[in-house]
């Protein structure tokens, strides 16, 4: 019997930088300067939902992109983010906030940022108030459309 244990190697996931890009300043001076994301979800029956993911505009708090999805994953987060950037088509570089989810900080979505020059910044980790606009975003669509119907599929 062997006292040697084996060695693992694990891959560790690229390191991305984190900053607060945004820092509350939640009133831009013009649209395409700031845009917001995050996530919820909506109940479609007993025990059953699906995910939306939405981008924001900060400088009109309007919803620019959204999309419906089954799954919380990278591939929605990027979809939406496709969806944006082919409706605006920015020609700037544009702050993209977001929270810490790790759909945001997923390779593929890190690269589409990249491809677009759109400059990540993170909200510190549980801290809602860092994207709080996208945050009463989802509460207001709640409160005023979502919980009002009751829904059986996407």
């Amino acid at each position: 019997m062997s006292t040697i244990k084996p060695r693992f190697k694990s891959k560790k996931a690229p390191v991305f930088s984190s900053d607060n890009l945004l820092k509350q300043e939640f009133n831009p001076n013009s649209p395409n300067q700031v845009w917001t994301t995050d996530f919820t979800y909506i109940s479609i029956g007993p025990k059953r939902h699906v995910y939306l993911c939405a981008i924001l505009d900060l400088y009109s708090r309007k919803c620019i992109a959204w999309k419906v999805s089954d799954r919380i994953d990278a591939k929605l987060a990027c979809d939406t983010l496709e969806i944006a950037i082919n409706k605006r088509k920015p020609k700037e570089p544009i702050i993209f906030h977001s929270d810490q989810g790790s759909q945001f900080k997923s390779a593929s979505f890190r690269k589409l940022l990249d491809e677009h020059q759109l400059l990540a910044s993170y909200s510190k980790p549980g801290y809602p108030y860092d994207n709080a606009v996208t945050e009463v975003f989802f509460k207001y669509l709640k409160q005023r459309e979502i919980n009002r119907r009751t829904y059986h599929s996407i």
